[in-house]
Order: C-alpha cells, then sequence, then structure tokens
C-alpha cells in the first residue's frame, strides 16, 4: 500500500514514493537538489518535475552547489532556451542565487544537513499526511528569506521537508507510515 497521491500508472513516480520521498536525507549534495527542485514545482506538480530530473542533473551540474552559484546570464539563457527544463527565468535565478545563499549556510553551520536537521536536532516529525504547512516550514521559509533565499514560501519548505525526511507525512494506509528505516 503507498500514499493514495501515487498514481499507480507511473513506475517513476512509484518508484520516488518507495526508495526517496520521506527518507532522511543528510548529503548536501541531495538537500541542494532537493530544494532547487521543490523551488521549480511552485505552481506545478510533483511529477513534472520529476520526469524532468534528469535533465536537470545533467544541466545543473549534477546540482553542484559551488558551480551553479556561479552560473552567468549567458548560462541563464541557456537554461531558459533548454525544453528538457522547466523554462521559467525567475526559478533559473532563484537557483543561482540560493546556491550562493546555501555555500554560506555551509559555512556557517559546517553543513546544510547540520542547518536544517538542526531545526529538529535531528529528530523526524511525523504528522497528518492532509498539511500543506507547518509552524516547523513557516520558521524555516522565514529564516531562508531573512538569508535572502526565494522560491521557499512556507508550503514549498513544508513538501521539502517531507521529501527529505524531516517530516513523515506517508499516510497511515501506507506501508512506509510505520517505516522502520528511519
Amino acid at each position: 500500500m503507498r500514499c493514495s497521491w501515487v498514481d499507480l500508472k507511473d513506475n517513476e513516480y512509484i518508484a520516488y514514493h518507495d526508495h526517496e520521498w520521506g527518507i532522511p536525507v543528510h548529503d548536501d549534495r541531495l538537500l541542494f537538489e532537493m530544494l532547487v527542485l521543490e523551488g521549480f514545482q511552485a505552481g506545478l506538480s510533483w511529477q513534472c518535475v520529476l520526469h524532468k530530473r534528469k535533465n536537470f542533473r545533467l544541466v545543473f551540474d549534477n546540482f553542484d552547489a559551488k558551480k551553479v552559484a556561479v552560473y552567468d546570464e549567458k548560462k541563464v539563457v541557456q537554461l531558459i532556451q533548454n525544453k528538457g527544463l522547466i523554462r521559467h527565468k525567475l526559478k533559473i535565478q532563484s537557483a543561482i542565487k540560493n546556491a550562493k545563499i546555501f555555500l554560506k549556510i555551509q559555512e556557517e553551520f559546517g553543513s546544510f544537513s547540520a542547518y536544517i536537521w538542526g531545526w529538529t536536532k535531528g529528530k523526524v516529525i511525523r504528522v497528518d499526511s492532509t498539511q500543506t504547512r507547518s509552524t516547523l516550514s513557516d520558521q524555516i521559509s522565514k529564516d531562508l528569506k531573512k538569508r535572502g533565499m526565494s522560491f521557499v514560501g512556507t508550503t514549498i519548505m513544508y513538501s521539502y521537508l517531507c521529501a527529505i525526511g524531516i517530516i513523515n507525512a506517508h499516510e497511515k494506509g501506507c506501508d512506509f507510515y510505520q517505516s522502520n528505516t528511519f
């Protein structure tokens, strides 16, 4: 049994639910990848982003924050012209700006993982799966915006926290709800 939102006709979506979504992530590269992808999801479905993920990885240098942070206007134009991406100029520019801030957070905390998991002292929080925001996502969103990030509103941050496993929002009927993999 899986969460009801999983499209059972989409093997890529099933694999994402079963092997990634909600599993605690501590790797900074993957944390940056998910932060960027969640920002690109704004106003779209996760399936749309997921199906473009391989191309995102390719053109965003496998989400190496140091490389993304130095992208220039020429690179922005290239990305906007790439039909394998979500071609939204503000989201592309946001990914670059957020990479710079991500690196500053790494400097300040030793890693982005230490920063993001520090909000819960390393603990996973179980919630009602129908939420779209929380006090935690409100606080992190506010802090990241204060640091200068964009496309990190509370709903995006809530989705991000679920994706990286800080929040376990699997539905009660889902096999992963009581998972011992955490």
